[in-house]
């Protein structure tokens, strides 16, 4: 599904970064090493090099890597980029300054798997960002999200401050805004944003 999507020439979701990454990502220790995960064609990354981070960009489609890839090569900055599912990545241990999940939508057992691997993925002062569609997303008109026969893919706060043990949370909010994102996310739209901190050791 997703090689397809991002098969075409143009870019799915556009080429400039999320709105809330970019509201938050100065909360990221300064040259730090980030994961993007489910990161697509690479928007998000390649904005996050172009801060002077180092950025590794995991996702399940070759084809949208290397799109990534390319977008990279044509800003003048480097990524690191590695086909990779979420069901059984290993985040390794105190490897990472920020981890961003921007529209990961993914089935809730491996969202809990994803969750229980954060606070020891992340240095100390390490970050985890997040924006999810939540499920108020199927009573818009917005464009976006999962469909309503994936419920479970959906993103609420409460799961966020139930799974994320070991984060002290920094921003935690549900809300409508307006998304402009490629052809794919559009409109006034219900997302769950949130941001947390690892405690320095």
């Amino acid at each position: 599904m997703w090689d397809e999507r991002y098969s075409g020439t143009e870019f799915a979701f556009g080429t400039e970064p999320n709105d809330f990454l970019r509201e938050t990502f100065e909360q990221i220790p300064v040259g730090g090493h980030v994961l993007c995960l489910a990161e697509g064609e690479g928007r998000n990354a390649v904005f996050l090099a172009e801060q002077g981070f180092k950025v590794t960009a995991i996702d399940m489609s070759e084809v949208g890597l290397n799109k990534a890839n390319k977008l990279a090569k044509d800003r003048g900055v480097a990524i690191t980029t590695q086909v990779a599912d979420l069901a059984n990545y290993n985040f390794g241990q105190d490897k990472w300054d920020a981890i961003v999940s921007i529209w990961a939508h993914v089935p809730e057992t491996v969202r809990q798997y994803v969750h229980a691997q954060i606070s020891t993925a992340l240095k100390p002062e390490g970050v985890f960002i997040v924006e999810a569609y939540t499920e108020r997303q199927l009573e818009t008109e917005a464009v976006g999200g999962p469909p309503a026969s994936q419920r479970e893919r959906f993103g609420a706060l409460e799961n966020f401050q139930h799974e994320l043990v070991g984060l002290n949370e920094v921003i935690g909010v549900e809300k409508l805004r307006m998304v402009s994102e490629g052809k794919r996310h559009q409109g006034l739209s219900a997302v769950v944003q949130f941001v947390g901190k690892k405690a320095r050791n």
